[in-house]
């Protein structure tokens, strides 16, 4: 296996630039990921357009990037444990048992237990990465317009069987995102599309007025709107040395959830919330012969910890590799790479090997700083939970508007992200998901060329896209995903029926 690819991404990763980019990135991220509900995306979405805007390499930019979503992971464990409020999707499980350890006087333990399991999953994950990438970059040469546009649609089938509980409302979602892709002048015919005459959009919707606009203005306006619930911080952390025999009892538990996590993290939109869900049911079912998880258990805070920062590392896989996000946060990071005019896929690894090498690289350099930072500082991360409302609502508007209107220098582009930031409110309250609609938007641009360029080459005969082996079982594997909903449905309603009372 020729790794050289990542030695020199340590060479990329280690400049002094670089390595203060990353500890950056771990820090802010830790802090975006221990305020609740805010998450690694809105923490991305913000500070994207500031690295663009500043210049940075497209390698010290995911290198950033990559740092603040690693140490969102890390730090969603903070109000998880200290307020039993999740600091993003994947944190749900830590609270089932951090919570009560931290009522028991136990919060110090709990945070260092879980840094450790969370360092244990990143290094897990890093290493699948670099192991993997390679291998799935050797697929190359079997890739053509026709195999990339049937690629696509199996990303978006995965996501409708995946993604949360609605996946009715992540095809909606999807499909929105594709919509929105087509605004602009259509390369092919020079037709306007969907621009209702305005100049502004003859470019289409740009990709960061989007993303702040869904992601950052609508967090803002959920957190006005829920601003009258307290929440109570436990502030005596007790101890902040875990105790030799839980870090034992966690170790076996840490590494086969972390193992999980990395697997779940490879498949297309399954993301942290469900590799942390899997590892703690089968912690639980493994592990808890004394009925101690839910109530304090090591084991139980240990298991989705590692899980979901190695599913963090998982989800660069398919994106780097194929070209797919595995997850909300890489479609935003898949669409940073397209602001540089670069194109993930089977050849990024061929053509801009210090892009994956120094990204790569600076995951096993982050979830060292990662470690570092967490075990002393926990009490300064732990007071970001103190920051009001008043303040942190007007801040994440002020970061949003300068980022916009620094990267477009448009007053219109503020206005728009301002509009999508009103819908993507109004969806969240109906249920729906963002992150669907970025994957939607991201990969319409690189579906639409590639569906051309696949009729053009067949001169508009569309059994190009049944042609090859690669296509057709990409075609089986999309109609499997489309179905399992449905199947998991009809299996839920027999059991349901099964065990009813007569």
């Amino acid at each position: 296996m020729n790794l050289e690819y990542l030695w020199g991404g340590f060479s990329v990763a280690l400049t002094l630039q670089n390595l203060t980019i990353g500890f950056i990135g771990c820090f802010i991220g830790t802090m975006v990921g221990a305020l609740p509900a805010i998450g690694p995306i809105n923490g991305i979405a913000l500070l994207l357009p500031i690295a663009y805007t500043m210049g940075l390499p497209p390698e010290s930019t995911m290198i950033l990037l990559a740092s603040i979503y690693c140490g969102a992971e890390y730090g969603g464990r903070i109000s998880s444990i200290l307020l039993n409020v999740p600091g993003d999707a994947g944190a749900v499980m830590s609270a089932i048992d951090g919570y009560p350890l931290a009522r028991q006087g136990r919060a110090g333990e709990a945070l260092m237990l879980s840094g450790l399991a969370s360092f244990v999953g990143g290094m897990i994950g890093a290493t699948g990465l670099a192991l993997f990438a390679p291998l799935l970059a050797g697929l190359a040469t079997g890739f053509g317009p026709a195999e990339y546009f049937v690629l696509m649609v199996f990303a978006f089938a995965t996501l409708g069987s995946m993604v949360g509980s609605q996946p009715v409302k992540t095809l909606i979602g999807c499909t929105l995102g594709l919509m929105l892709a087509t605004v602009g002048l259509d390369a092919t015919s020079g037709a306007y599309r969907f621009t209702f005459n305005e100049p502004e959009l003859g470019d289409g919707i740009e990709f960061v007025v989007l993303v702040i606009g869904l992601f950052s203005i609508s967090e803002a306006l959920i957190i006005l709107e829920n601003q009258a619930s307290g929440f109570t911080v436990i502030r005596q952390l007790g101890r902040m040395i875990a105790r030799a025999d839980d870090i034992r009892k966690s170790v076996g538990t840490a590494l086969r959830s972390a193992v999980m996590g990395f697997v779940v993290g490879v498949l297309p939109g399954a993301g942290a919330s469900v590799s942390s869900a899997i590892a703690y049911t089968t912690a639980k079912r493994l592990s808890d012969t004394e009925g101690t998880f839910g109530k304090g258990d090591v084991r139980g805070l240990a298991a989705p910890e590692a899980a979901n920062n190695a599913t963090a590392c998982g989800a660069f896989v398919p994106m780097l590799t194929l070209g797919v996000p595995g997850s909300g946060t890489t479609a935003v990071m898949l669409g940073a790479l397209m602001l540089y005019n670069i194109q993930p896929g089977p050849m990024l690894l061929t053509e801009r090997p210090e892009i994956v090498g120094g990204l790569v690289a600076s995951l096993f350099i982050g979830n060292i700083l990662l470690l570092i930072l967490n075990l002393p500082l926990v009490n300064l991360f732990a007071r970001v939970l103190t920051v009001p409302n008043w303040l942190l609502v007007p801040g994440i508007l002020v970061l949003s508007i300068v980022g916009v209107y620094s990267t477009h220098a448009s007053s219109f582009s503020v206005l728009l992200m301002l509009g999508i930031g009103m819908v993507g409110w109004l969806l969240r309250k109906l249920g729906f998901d963002m992150a669907p609609i970025i994957l939607g938007f991201v990969l319409g641009h690189v579906m639409e060329i590639n569906l051309r360029n696949a009729l053009a080459i067949s001169g508009g005969d569309i059994s190009i896209l049944f042609q090859s082996k690669i296509s057709l079982v990409l075609w089986v594997l999309a109609a499997a995903m489309a179905a399992l909903p449905v199947f998991l449905s009809r299996r839920a309603k027999k059991r349901l029926k099964a065990t009813a009372p007569a």
